[in-house]
This record gives C-alpha cells, sequence and structure tokens, in this order.
C-alpha cells in the first residue's frame, strides 16, 4: 500500500508561481510512477503530468506544457509540481497519485492510489 499526501496548495495571485508536494509513503513509495491530476469547480479531474519511478521518463498534458513541471526526489519520497505563471484558469483542487505496479515508467501508468488533494486558488 501506498499514502500520499498533498501540500503546497493556497491563495495567490495571477503570474506567481507555486511548487505543489506529494509526501508518498509505504515500502515501494520510491518505486512507482507518480502523476499530478488537477479538479476544477464542477469539471471532471483532468490529467496534468506524469514521471517514472526513476524520475528520468516525464509526461505532461498538451495543457501543461511549459508552465508545469514534475520532478521527485526519492530519498525523500516526494513528488513535486512546479506551477509557473499561474492563471485563474490554473485553479482547482490537486491530486497526486501513484502507479498501481512498481518500475513503471511515463505515461505508461495505472493509477491505483490517490492522495486527499490540496487546492490551489489563483485570484486576478
Amino acid at each position: 500500500q501506498v499514502q500520499l499526501v498533498e501540500s503546497g496548495g493556497g491563495l495567490v495571485q495571477a503570474g506567481d508561481f507555486l511548487r505543489l508536494s506529494c509526501a508518498a509513503s509505504g515500502r515501494t513509495a520510491s518505486s512507482r510512477a507518480m502523476g499530478w491530476f488537477r479538479q476544477a469547480p464542477g469539471e471532471e479531474r483532468e490529467f496534468v503530468a506524469a514521471i517514472g519511478w526513476r524520475g528520468s521518463s516525464t509526461y505532461y498534458a498538451d495543457s501543461a506544457k511549459g508552465r508545469f513541471t514534475i520532478s521527485r526526489d526519492n530519498a525523500k519520497n516526494t513528488v513535486y509540481l512546479q506551477i509557473n505563471i499561474l492563471k485563474p484558469e490554473d485553479t482547482a483542487v490537486y491530486y497526486c497519485a501513484a502507479d498501481s505496479k512498481t518500475f513503471g515508467v511515463a505515461p505508461r501508468i495505472s493509477y491505483a492510489f490517490w492522495g486527499q488533494g490540496t487546492q490551489v486558488t489563483v485570484s486576478s
């Protein structure tokens, strides 16, 4: 089993940046590919970015290319999502998720474990 806890969200101004963190626990946490998703009010949850278990493979939604960067530090069992030049349309709850299998690479990931999410609100 893998437990995931997101942090780093908050209320920010348009144009600011944020770095979200996802702390993973569990014996195999550092061996799993991970992803970030977001869900805006009234919208379905959408994929944002993914990273392979070693951090050498990454994959982004088209809407995330250029302003979003996913990374991980396996020594800290933490995955990050840096969001630059925040826009009001980035307002959402951001979730991290872990692969059902170990040693996966992005984007071939089947997400089985989810965190509770962290709210990001961007004011104009």
